[in-house]
């Protein structure tokens, strides 16, 4: 049975090999940095769900006191399609809405089809805005 609960630092190396295993990240390094980052500031939005003793599928959500949003929804490849996706993100609107939280947000590559139509079957819809961004550090972890 999967248990769903909050990650913590002993996972860190799995939850980094679960994220390049679905292709989320570039940098090993800078994963670990946002893991460790995560587990400091709003551990309360940083979920995993654990089948067998393994880590199959996380979930990151931050919240600034007027916005949410969502980072890192992963499952591993071998588990997909069985229902762990909508399960973090219950989890994660829930605590979310908990908050006071009104508006959630994320962020796809335009060419992913696939993860487009998950996020439209939960509700979501594309909206008219461009997505600017600043590299403040110099790290490589992602474009």
């Amino acid at each position: 049975m999967t248990e769903i609960r909050y990650a913590r630092e002993a996972d860190q190396s799995a939850v980094v090999m679960l994220w390049q295993r679905c292709g989320l990240i570039d940098d090993a390094g800078a994963a670990v940095a946002d893991v460790t980052l995560k587990l400091q500031r709003q551990p309360e939005l940083f979920w995993v769900a654990e089948l067998d003793g393994r880590i199959i599928a996380t979930v990151m959500a931050g919240f600034d006191g007027h916005r949410g949003w969502i980072y890192r929804l992963a499952t591993d490849p071998d588990h997909q399609h069985a229902g762990h996706a909508r399960t973090l993100m219950q989890q994660a609107e829930d605590a979310l809405r908990a908050l006071g939280c009104s508006k959630l947000n994320l962020q796809i590559r335009g060419d992913n089809e696939t993860v487009k139509g998950f996020y439209e079957g939960l509700g979501f819809s594309e909206e008219d805005r461009i997505s600017m961004g600043k590299r403040l550090t110099t790290s490589n972890a992602e474009p």
